[in-house]
């Protein structure tokens, strides 16, 4: 390990190599933000801002504010709740069986063109999002039948009942676009590089790796009214220029610092460091389908080969929590009696012999959309290597990676994932269904025909007791067969200007700012 320390401080210490030239970081240095405008430091462009394909929180940044939704997360006494409440709805029915949900929308309400959001717009939107097929159509039902029965009332019709359909109404591939917009000989690229909500901001412009520009949507009709005429996302690619420029007032907020970053900023006196509990997990992906990690015993050497304590109080100096499994702790369905892995050098190392040995590198792609992923990935090359499994690391553009990840090019990989709605189907229904390979969710192409029982059939049940044992007899179960490696359950870590008051953080919405309560 004492190698990978090494490199691992190392690659630490290049995250504020450079000082001279952060203020040309990110297109130039700025003065003090405008009083009813609202900065945000982000280290990447969006990839793209269809609801109906973005399944990145990196996207959500712009997506979120700029559409509203049937349902939306619930905010008690200055918090942010896992329990949703309407947002575009008014009120819901459902029947007896499950099956039928009818909901009547909220008077009023208009997108940013002024034209009004009605049961059609709900409609055609929910069937461009199943008719797309990308991964936000992955938290409906295939076979849902929606219907506009009249200007205010719109009917879902599922085939089975879907124990989570209330909360997916919530998340952001469940947001309601402008019909004009859908109907667009263009839309698919058009609504990539725009947005055409209800939601409280509209984007204004967009400058690929500068800035991207939302202003108020004079037509909102939330029960909250904005009170900042913009909200600005810049791009800045280098945690310390974003600390800087958060110090010298050029950013409101700082979102996405690693975490020796933001310990400086909790010196400086114009700063706050907000600290809060995630329900985001950082894990290992492992290519169960095919090359050598197909291997369960190699698997199970890697998971014994890690340094988990070296990753959570080394990379990420104790900021984070360890975990046992997929579901993380905080949300129903968390199994507080799986076991918590160790590092057992020993036990990896037979565990290769076991498996026939590893006669070429494995490759462990990763992207540093996450300044810890490097770190992380230079930790688990030295680790691996201790136990006699070479690893090659590849670092890519998130984009490039991601269509990797998506063809199941790699061996091992870095990445995280947060709930979109507050359901343990989040971590095991789309990390292990096999029909979710990919992007979709199960990124290790994991696969077991007894646990795509369990999960179909936790998925059609109301009563949570039984929704309950069985996720989990599904835990057990990938963790005895080595899907991936569990690393750590994050505190969402955030630099904000003490002047910017009203910020509230969600663990459904991790990179989400509810931009229509701040003020400044």
């Amino acid at each position: 390990m004492k190698t990978g320390m090494l490199r691992l401080r190392r690659a630490l210490a290049a995250a504020v190599v450079g000082m001279g030239a952060l203020a040309c970081a990110g297109g130039g240095a700025w003065a003090a933000t405008p009083a009813d405008t609202l900065v945000l430091g982000k280290a990447a462009d969006p990839q793209t801002l269809d609801p109906a394909v973005t399944i990145d929180n990196n996207d959500w940044t712009v997506v979120f504010p700029a559409y509203q939704r049937l349902m939306q997360y619930k905010q008690e006494d200055g918090h942010g709740s896992t329990e949703v409440e309407g947002d575009l709805a008014k009120s819901w029915t459902v029947s007896p069986d499950n099956l039928v949900w009818t909901f009547t929308l909220k008077d009023g309400q208009q997108f940013a063109d002024g034209s009004p959001v009605d049961a059609k717009a709900v409609q055609l939107s929910f069937e461009r999002l199943l008719k797309k097929k990308q991964g936000p159509s992955e938290a409906f039902p295939p076979s849902l039948k929606v219907d506009a029965v009249d200007a205010h009332t719109v009917r879902f019709t599922l085939q089975k009942p879907f124990a989570p359909f209330l909360s997916t109404l919530a998340n952001n591939g469940a947001a309601i676009v402008n019909p004009k917009a859908m109907e667009r000989p263009d839309a698919d690229t058009w609504l990539a590089g725009h947005t055409a909500g209800s939601g409280p901001y509209q984007l204004v412009s967009w400058t690929k790796g500068q800035t991207l520009v939302m202003e108020r949507n004079p037509h909102y009709a939330g029960s909250k009214k904005p009170t900042l005429s913009k909200f600005v996302v810049r791009i800045v690619p280098e945690a310390s220029a974003q600390r800087l420029q958060l110090q010298k007032g050029d950013l409101d907020i700082a979102a996405d610092l690693p975490v020796d970053q933001l310990k400086a900023l909790a010196k400086e006196p114009s700063v706050t460091v907000g600290k809060f509990p995630s329900l985001r997990v950082t894990y290992l992906y492992l290519n169960n389908a095919k090359g050598p990690l197909h291997n369960a015993e190699l698997r199970h050497a890697i998971v014994d080969a890690i340094d988990y304590k070296g990753i959570v109080d080394g990379v990420m100096l104790g900021q984070v929590k360890q975990t046992r499994g997929p579901v993380p702790e905080g949300l129903w369905g968390y199994d507080a009696n799986l076991p918590l892995p160790v590092q057992n050098i020993a036990k990896a190392k037979k565990e290769v012999a076991q498996a026939g040995g590893v006669k070429e590198p494995l490759l462990l792609r990763y992207s540093t959309r996450k300044p810890s992923w490097e770190p992380i990935a230079l930790t688990v090359q030295a680790n691996l290597a201790a136990v006699g499994i070479p690893v090659k690391l590849e670092k890519l553009a998130n984009a490039t990676l991601r269509e990797n990840l998506d063809k199941g090019n790699f061996d091992i990989s870095v990445g995280d994932w947060g709930p979109d709605f507050a359901d343990p189907y989040m971590f095991t229904n789309y990390w292990f269904q096999s029909d979710k390979g990919g992007l979709a969710g199960n990124r290790s192409f994991y696969s077991n025909p007894q646990v795509d029982e369990w999960l179909k059939e936790a998925a059609s049940i109301s009563d949570q007791a039984k929704r309950v044992a069985l996720y989990t007899k599904v835990q057990e179960q990938v963790v005895k067969d080595a899907a991936y490696v569990y690393l750590y359950q994050d505190n969402y870590l955030v630099g904000l200007r003490k002047d910017v008051k009203g910020f509230i953080y969600n663990p459904m919405l991790d990179d989400v700012f509810n931009v229509a309560d701040i003020r400044k």
